[in-house]
């Protein structure tokens, strides 16, 4: 599966100039974790998060002691606050290495780029509610991708908890090894085998 699969396109962006209130706001209105940030020409050029937005803005209170640390300047703009550059991948990119750049970095979203230009946004919350996935409509998609490459009939597709196992009518290595990756490519697939239904049926 690849990142244009699974982002969110097209994708709200802020500019340099653009407050942190207003950022605040968006953020808070479309239930997003972070903004990818333009120049002029639509370029990525940085990105702000939640954690950026909120550091330094909220006052200690008074009626407390506090620990003594040096107050953090909260900035007024996103070009203030905004990490930049940005990391940024391609619509072609596999979803499992995004995935990874994600947990690797500590980061909660990844901005999808054509060039330089955004074309779209992956979170973890994206991932997390594609894992989600109901195993019905797994195997449906499943069987869909299945029938248009073999023809109906021909598979017996069990989902549990993500994970596929396909029995093929077919005795055909081929034929069971471009099934296996198709299923691979359905949103929601953690993993799959294939096996010849014969020999189950022989055991």
């Amino acid at each position: 599966m690849r990142a244009r699969d699974l982002m969110t396109a097209p994708v709200i962006t802020v500019q340099p100039w653009t407050s942190a209130k207003e950022a605040a706001e968006l953020l808070s209105r479309h239930g997003f974790t972070a903004l990818p940030v333009v120049d002029d020409d639509e370029r990525l050029i940085g990105i702000v998060t939640e954690a950026d937005l909120i550091r330094g803005r909220i006052p200690a209170d008074p009626r407390h002691a506090h620990e003594h640390r040096e107050a953090a300047v909260a900035g007024k703009t996103v070009g203030d606050l905004m990490t930049s550059p940005a990391t940024a991948m391609s619509a072609g990119t596999d979803v499992a290495d995004l995935c990874q750049a994600l947990v690797d970095a500590r980061i909660r979203a990844m901005p999808i780029v054509d060039g330089s230009a955004v074309v779209g946004i992956v979170t973890r919350g994206d991932v997390v509610r594609m894992l989600a996935r109901e195993d019905t409509d797994i195997a449906r998609d499943v069987k869909h991708r299945l029938e248009i490459y073999g023809g109906s009939g021909r598979w017996q597709i069990d989902v549990h908890d993500g994970y596929v196992h396909i029995a093929d009518q077919f005795d055909d290595d081929t034929d069971r090894h471009v099934a296996k990756l198709l299923a691979l490519a359905v949103p929601g697939v953690v993993a799959a085998d294939t096996a010849y239904a014969g020999e189950e049926q022989n055991r």
